[in-house]
């Protein structure tokens, strides 16, 4: 699926009522209700509201609330191997090998953790995404972050400031928006590999690593990571360490959810997690 940034503005403004959908379907989960009063809630034809969908992803209004029900979350906890296991039986050399032609990463070093981006320049820019506006930002290393505007641009920007206060901050939506698209294609086609700088503690970049081997269409658990890194007791430190991942959608912590088959939280809201995961399952067949 090939997407430029104007089919990008297109989705973006979709996601919109996408996720207003969502959200009344939860609020009404009780009285299941069907596509037509969906619709209506909307304020559109049952018609119109069928060509959203199959706009924003290409799959069907039918499909996408069954993709988004607790019993498909839990069969596709049931379906969705380890993550270690996966990585050896494609005969790859090793998990860390799995995800090479998409994304390398670079952890930041001690001492840049400790000057919190002094002498650092920060370019970002503000573009459309299939889940809404996003803020890109990168360092001469890569990627540093990328997250959802959920309520106002300043808002989101002061995220990006808590995590480098010393750097300094450069808007540059032209060098950004070159990426966009790499970044919402490399489910279905990879061009070349994206450059990740990550900034964290030694285990939070082991578990953001593991959510990278998380393959599109699967989906793993907070105990089920913990286990495979070694360390089985560790559910609440991984679920923390997925809490601070400040890259969302390319590091796949949305594809984390809770055991009994609960979407669980999410930074973005749980409305935009459930988009994600159903949005992916366009790609995979």
């Amino acid at each position: 699926m090939k997407t430029n940034l104007t089919q990008f503005t297109e989705t973006s403004q979709d996601y919109a009522l996408i996720e207003r959908a969502i959200r009344y379907i939860e609020d009404n989960i009780s009285q299941q209700p069907e596509l037509p009063e969906i619709a209506a809630a909307l304020g559109l034809s049952e018609y119109h509201f069928q060509r959203l969908f199959t706009r924003w992803v290409g799959i069907s209004p039918k499909r996408f609330l069954q993709y988004i029900s607790k019993e498909n979350a839990k069969q596709m906890l049931k379906n969705s191997g380890d993550i270690l296991g996966a990585a050896y039986g494609t005969g790859l050399s090793g998990p860390g090998r799995l995800h090479d032609l998409l994304v390398h990463t670079e952890a930041a070093t001690p001492g840049d953790l400790k000057r919190r981006g002094e002498g650092l320049l920060i370019r970002y820019g503000f573009h459309p995404s299939p889940f809404g506006e996003c803020l890109l930002a990168l360092t001469p290393r890569g990627i540093c972050y990328l997250g959802f505007v959920q309520t106002d641009r300043p808002s989101a920007l002061e995220i990006l400031r808590s995590d480098w206060p010393h750097a300094r901050l450069e808007e540059s939506p032209g060098e950004t928006a070159g990426y966009i698209p790499s970044l919402f294609n490399q489910i279905d086609s990879p061009e070349k590999p994206l450059a990740l700088h990550l900034a964290g503690t030694n285990f939070q970049i082991k578990v953001w690593e593991a959510l990278l081997r998380i393959a599109p269409g699967q989906v793993s658990t907070y105990q089920r990571i913990s286990s495979e890194l070694g360390y089985p007791q560790s559910a609440r430190a991984v679920g923390n360490a997925i809490a601070h991942n400040k890259i969302a959608w390319l590091i796949p912590c949305h594809r984390v959810i809770r055991k009994e088959g609960e979407f669980g939280n999410y930074r973005y809201g749980l409305p935009r997690k459930k988009a994600m995961l159903a949005w992916e399952s366009g790609f995979v067949k």
